[in-house]
């Protein structure tokens, strides 16, 4: 059975979280989406996994399903940590995935780590011991759970951040390394920049849209061709087994808020060859700039741009719809005229990721606006305009190259992007 699953969302109870993110609005968007499996996020928050245990009921393949509402969508337990900690004199900070397959297996986790720290506090609650001993203490109470480095790549609180990371997986797990088979690429990241590290061909890459408002859900996410089953799910991700995890839907990297290198106070965006050639200082104001993820793999990769190795998942990168239909029609994202024509679509009977993926071009102007289809079309064919995010701001992206927003022009150098694979 094939289908897309997203395993990071986070609940109304972790900070700078839509207070919309609950379990029924969460599943009503993975269906507008077209996700047929998606993480609960937050079970550590103890308010949230009471909320969690009273809506679901375990459905005994490993996950849950709404007991008054549409079983067109699972649910996965899974929640988001943090451990800020001291190791080789430097400061870490890393955040990791947890998948738990019952409730009972979820109740002892909180119960482990209650002890260790405040679960209260946040969704995503934060820990001062190494984050190797949380995979010990989460794989001692079941071998059946589930461990995955969050947004891998990002600058801060991940596991080869430019700011607070590791050179190497080992590095940071030490003996708990034989126990991580998968990392999360970031949306600032994707597969072909991890491609360039030979140390993480062993790797399954995954990806995940780690929403904070309903609308983000299913931006990064996986395609599956298997039961929907737990520990089928994992035991794909831990073989990496291409005949049942079949691709990564991605973020065009660019996109991502951590990207390129640049100092956002001054409005200073370096590639890493500029950088090279500059130095890491501000032009401007001469303080440090933020590292970008670009930076941190061209720092660490023993592998050119564009390698591919052999037997890797692929991957398929994407634009949201509405924000196509509003660079289609020149209007804001967030505005009212782009909303409509993105209801209207989705209206027909159609999911975001059937009208993105699956319809052919030549039916796509039966139901969009023309300009809407050939948006679409280009997306596909991945000839896209991007002036790259930096320093926790989002990347401009345009399908229409002529009628960039001023703003986007006025920026040196956007990237064109073209040439993407044809998996569908």
């Amino acid at each position: 059975m094939k289908f897309i699953a997203d395993f990071h969302v986070h609940s109304k109870y972790s900070r700078a979280t839509s207070h919309e993110m609950s379990p029924d609005v969460i599943a009503r968007w993975a269906k507008i989406k077209g996700i047929a499996l998606i993480g609960t996020g937050d079970f550590t928050h103890p308010i949230y996994f009471d909320e969690l245990r009273s809506k679901f009921e375990e459905t005994g393949n490993g996950l849950l399903r709404l007991k008054n509402g549409d079983n067109s969508v699972s649910f996965m337990l899974t929640s988001e940590v943090s451990n800020i900690f001291s190791q080789a004199g430097r400061l870490r900070k890393i955040h990791t995935l947890i998948f738990a397959p019952d409730f009972d297996t979820v109740q002892k986790i909180n119960s482990a780590l209650g002890k260790r720290g405040k679960l209260s506090s946040d969704g995503r609650p934060i820990f001062g011991f190494p984050v190797k001993d949380l995979v010990k203490i989460v794989l001692d109470i079941s071998d059946n759970c589930f461990l995955i480095p969050a947004h891998a790549w990002t600058p801060w609180f991940s596991l080869f951040g430019s700011n607070s990371g590791f050179d190497s997986i080992e590095e940071c797990f030490g003996e708990e390394s034989r126990n991580i088979f998968s990392i999360e690429t970031g949306l600032s990241s994707d597969p072909e920049m991890n491609w360039r590290l030979s140390a993480l061909d062993g790797i399954t890459l995954i990806s995940n849209s780690d929403a904070h408002s309903p609308n983000k859900i299913g931006r990064e996410s996986n395609i599956f061709d298997c039961e929907i089953d737990y520990r089928e799910i994992v035991d794909a991700i831990k073989r990496k087994d291409r005949k049942r995890f079949l691709a990564t839907i991605e973020f065009f990297p660019e996109e991502g808020k951590y990207h390129y290198n640049g100092h956002r106070d001054c409005g200073v965006l370096m590639s890493p060859k500029e950088t090279k050639e500059k130095g890491l200082l501000c032009p401007v104001c001469r303080k440090k700039i933020t590292v970008g993820v670009m930076q941190r793999v061209d720092d660490l990769a023993d592998r050119p741009e564009g390698f591919i190795p052999e037997g890797e998942i692929p991957s398929i990168h994407i634009i949201p719809l509405v924000e196509i239909i509003a660079d289609a029609i020149g209007v804001g994202v967030g505005t009212v005229s782009a909303t409509k024509e993105y209801e209207k679509m989705i209206g027909m009977g159609l999911s975001e990721f059937s009208i993105l993926l699956d319809i052919p071009v030549e039916e796509l102007a039966n139901f969009s606006q023309p300009k809407v289809a050939e948006g679409i079309k280009r997306m596909r064919e991945g000839k896209v305009n991007i002036v790259p995010g930096h320093d926790g701001v989002y990347g401009k992206i345009s399908l229409f190259e002529d009628e960039m927003p001023k703003e986007v022009k006025d920026i040196p150098e956007p990237l064109a992007i073209a040439g993407q694979m044809d998996l569908f």
